[in-house]
């Protein structure tokens, strides 16, 4: 049994608490949270722009903190699972490791390269498992370019472009605070950045333009580029203000022999003989796609092996591509990545 403590009862700590119920061998037995009211098991004030709103949940038998100090100090936690806001991640995963938990932590690891690190060399010292919830791979149509990259049964990866738009998530405080959340850039497009790492490897150099809302970009386009390669890799990502915009996502994978085309809900594939036929994937709603991605984490604690998809290094990458895409917008020039 893999006993999970969950660190923060927003829309992602919802989640979390509901695709657990569907783990067997996994048990939610503690939670921490400074809101008294969600801590009754009120989640109604809980949403997101996807996935199920909050609702009144009965939380017998799992045990409520107000402090993180006594959270960490429970001995019934094997993992905790951190759902904070991305400023507050690299204080308490630190926390946790050093108090003998392993840790997965939502997206973005963090808000800075030093952070990251901190939380990196954390989990090194303990001798404890530090992962990732970087969740894009886990979603049918981005696991069906992952595997295919894998088995390279189209040929080698050409390049791609990826797009995800949001209209302004107008209930999410402080946004657009590099010190708190990080706008478009760290909230949403770290999942492309992350899938791109994840594809293509990390990029020599990326080259970006966009407007900003003060320091925080707010809508970019970025080139990564990939030196002594013909790989081609392109993202577009932001929020507009038309509220009337639904979330956006979809790619175009090109490989040696197919071309792989979200706009949508399923995947069409165009191959080199002229065929074009949708791709067959799985029928997941967005508990599901989170709980496959947290049965990878429990069966990673069991194996006492991390996931190639979920590890730190991975995400401290995706983090470090993120973070010089504004730089190269703010300078109005590329960026090397060192």
């Amino acid at each position: 049994m893999v006993r999970v403590g969950i660190h923060g009862l927003g829309f992602m700590g919802m989640m979390h608490y509901l695709s657990y119920q569907q783990i067997k061998d996994v048990k939610v037995v503690a939670i921490c949270e400074v809101s008294e009211e969600r801590r009754r098991g009120d989640w109604r004030a809980i949403k997101g722009n996807f996935g199920p709103q909050g609702t009144q949940v009965d939380l017998s038998g799992v045990a409520t903190y107000a402090s993180s100090a006594d959270f960490f100090a429970d001995a019934s936690v094997d993992v905790v699972d951190i759902c904070l806001p991305p400023g507050a991640h690299a204080e308490a995963a630190v926390g946790a490791l050093n108090a003998g938990k392993h840790v997965v932590c939502e997206k973005p690891i963090a808000l800075t390269i030093e952070d990251a690190d901190k939380m990196v060399n954390a989990a090194k010292q303990n001798g404890k498992l530090f992962m990732v919830a970087q969740v894009l791979p886990f979603f049918p149509a981005y696991r069906f370019v992952y595997d295919i990259a894998k088995d390279g049964c189209f040929g080698r990866l050409l390049g791609g472009n990826f797009d995800r738009v949001i209209s302004d998530p107008a209930w999410l405080k402080n946004f657009y605070d590099m010190k708190t959340i990080g706008g478009p850039l760290l909230d949403l497009h770290i999942h492309d950045a992350h899938f791109i790492r994840l594809l293509f490897g990390l990029p020599d150099v990326v080259q970006s333009v966009g407007r900003s809302r003060g320091d925080v970009p707010e809508y970019f386009n970025t080139q990564f580029i990939y030196k002594n390669s013909d790989v081609v890799v392109t993202a577009t990502s932001g929020a507009i203000k038309q509220q009337g915009r639904p979330f956006m996502a979809r790619y175009e994978v090109h490989f040696e022999k197919a071309t792989l085309v979200l706009d949508g809900a399923t995947p069409t594939v165009l191959t080199e003989d002229g065929k074009v036929e949708k791709a067959k994937i799985p029928e997941i709603d967005e508990v599901g796609v989170f709980t496959s991605e947290l049965l990878e984490v429990a069966q990673s604690i069991k194996n006492n092996q991390i996931s190639p998809i979920l590890g730190s290094q991975l995400a401290r990458d995706a983090l470090l591509i993120a973070l010089n895409e504004r730089e190269s917008i703010i300078q109005k020039k590329p960026i090397k990545i060192t």
